[in-house]
């Protein structure tokens, strides 16, 4: 492979400044010119190198990045210092024995310097065993349309097999070809179309800044090219827009859909609901924390140990909380109110006292970390896990409520408490075990936001708010209304934000559910055969 490499690189940049004595006389020669203390001699050193097809060039040239490259300027050998600060010569790949040499300086680098590293990296690597380092070259000369790195691409397109790989290539050939004065009008109209058909900001950059002595048809093709690809970046940005909404959608969801059961079943305002999400979030941070200092190899089933954990601490507390303070405030709205509000303040202390008021590290797992693209759609892991995970939650609660006793009962008091107890059904336990159900789902929110948002005592006021609108619009007590209002705001904010800012997009949706509970005050689906309300 070396071999191969080194015939291509030969070629590379055989018609440059620095072009025969290097490439005949070989690496040594090619190195001198590090040694002469100038920017520009570094840069033609550099194209010397690359273009010597030596299997030592690529560590000079990333030596030289790192800044570890050094000269004698006495005699003009160059040097490449290791992690463990050897000296090794560069031309011979031996280490330096001895006494250090004298007069040791280090090869400076400004920014033409650097632009040159990058596009020497970026065609040495364009014929890699690697794929990935393959494209990501691919990528470099695309991005510096270095004209120098014509005839590397060339060698590497009559060899490359992958097909991703070899479209890059293609472009990066096309914004070398579309800028070039020689170039036949014919080739630079198949550049003008090759880049079109990448349809990104680069492809579009590069078709903005063409000269203004193009050919006419060449400068009209540029045009219309542009124009698709700014109709093509419209669809996938109104796309992604879609995205961001479905994945906000899907963190109201997590957080209202425990304060719809609640507020649904029992008529109860909890302003302490965010409460509950704060708490499974802190949960989770103490988990991590625990297999941090005992079992660190556990750290990617974190979360997997801290979703029932939370489940039973906010179950817990919401099962608490109604039996010692709810339950003597039914029929008291007003009451239940501020009693669920002071007892919000009182958490956050309690949280404020046993970890302090500052944000708390919760760490991504490695299979929710990174991102990948459709597209030009990009999907972050934990975003998309977090989707799939409340999807996951409102199913089973769907089967809680249609497939179990409880949810019979439950559901039963939601539609008709008074029917329900004199049917035998002991409602006041229905409603400590709905409150702890609806805690509980609040409490596994808290562990997907500790994903995604600081957790701080702070953390469950910021979705309060968002939870009840999404409750009201959706529909009381109604989990496909929850869902339908979660993910509708979700998306409305999404669009609205680009224009209007994020403060103002919430006010116009808030105005906008006000509007709509005029004329729908059950919301967008209102439960069936309720009682009417006394």
């Amino acid at each position: 492979m070396l071999r191969i490499l080194a015939s291509a690189l030969f070629f590379l940049l055989a018609h440059t400044a620095f072009d025969s004595p290097a490439n005949a006389e070989g690496l040594a020669d090619a190195l001198s010119g590090f040694a002469k203390g100038s920017y520009a001699k570094t840069v033609d050193a550099l194209a010397a190198v690359a273009a010597s097809g030596d299997e030592r060039a690529v560590d000079i040239v990333r030596a030289l990045k790192d800044k570890r490259l050094y000269y004698t300027k006495a005699d003009g050998k160059v040097y490449i210092k290791d992690d463990s600060d050897t000296l090794i010569d560069a031309a011979t790949g031996e280490p330096f024995t001895g006494e250090g040499p004298f007069g040791l300086k280090q090869v400076r680098v400004n920014n033409r310097v650097r632009g040159a590293i990058e596009a020497a990296l970026g065609t040495l690597n364009l014929l890699a065993p690697d794929p990935a380092r393959r494209l990501s070259a691919a990528e470099a000369v695309f991005k510096s349309r270095d004209a120098d790195s014509l005839s590397a691409i060339d060698t590497a397109l009559s060899k490359e097999t992958d097909p991703a790989i070899k479209r890059v290539l293609e472009q990066a050939r096309a914004a070398i070809v579309i800028a070039d004065k020689e170039a036949t009008e014919e080739d630079q109209l198949a550049a003008v179309a090759t880049i079109a058909g990448r349809g990104d900001e680069d492809a579009r950059g590069i078709l903005t800044t063409l000269p203004d002595d193009m050919p006419e048809a060449v400068g009209k093709a540029a045009q219309k090219a542009i124009a698709a690809i700014d109709q093509r970046l419209a669809m996938w940005s109104a796309a992604q827009n879609v995205w961001y909404g479905i994945s906000l959608g899907s963190v109201l969801l997590l957080a209202a859909i425990g304060l719809a059961i609640t507020f649904g079943v029992m008529g109860v305002i909890n302003m302490a609901h965010g409460e509950m999400v704060m708490l499974g979030a802190y949960t989770t941070f103490v988990v991590q924390e625990a297999i941090r200092t005992s079992a660190p190899e556990l750290f990617d089933y974190s979360l997997a140990i801290a979703i029932p954990l939370a489940f039973l601490v906010s179950g817990a507390a919401g099962f608490l909380i109604e039996r010692l303070i709810i339950r003597w405030l039914y029929g008291r709205p007003l009451e239940t109110l501020l009693a669920t509000w002071g007892l919000s303040l009182i958490l956050q202390q309690a949280v404020r006292t046993f970890f302090g008021a500052n944000n708390r590290q919760v760490g991504n797992p490695s299979w929710m970390s990174g991102a990948f693209d459709v597209g030009h759609l990009t999907i972050t892991y934990n975003r998309l896990w977090i989707v799939v995970f409340a999807l996951a939650v409102f199913a089973v609660l769907n089967v809680i409520l249609k497939a179990t006793p409880f949810g019979l009962q439950m559901r039963a008091v939601t539609q008709n408490r008074r029917m329900a107890a004199s049917m035998g059904i002991r409602t006041p336990w229905v409603d400590a075990f709905t409150f702890a159900l609806g805690s509980g789902i609040a409490g596994m929110a808290g562990v997907a936001l500790s994903q995604i948002d600081n957790v701080s005592p702070n953390l469950g006021q910021g979705y309060i708010i968002d939870s009840f609108m999404v409750v009201v619009f959706g529909g009381v007590g109604n989990l496909w209304g929850t869902l339908a209002g979660a993910l509708t705001l979700g998306v409305a904010n999404k669009f609205l934000e680009p224009y209007a800012g994020a403060v103002v997009a919430k006010i116009l949706v808030l105005v906008f559910i006000i509007l709509f509970i005029q004329k729908r005050p059950r919301g967008l689906f209102a439960l069936q055969g309720r009682a009417v309300e006394s």
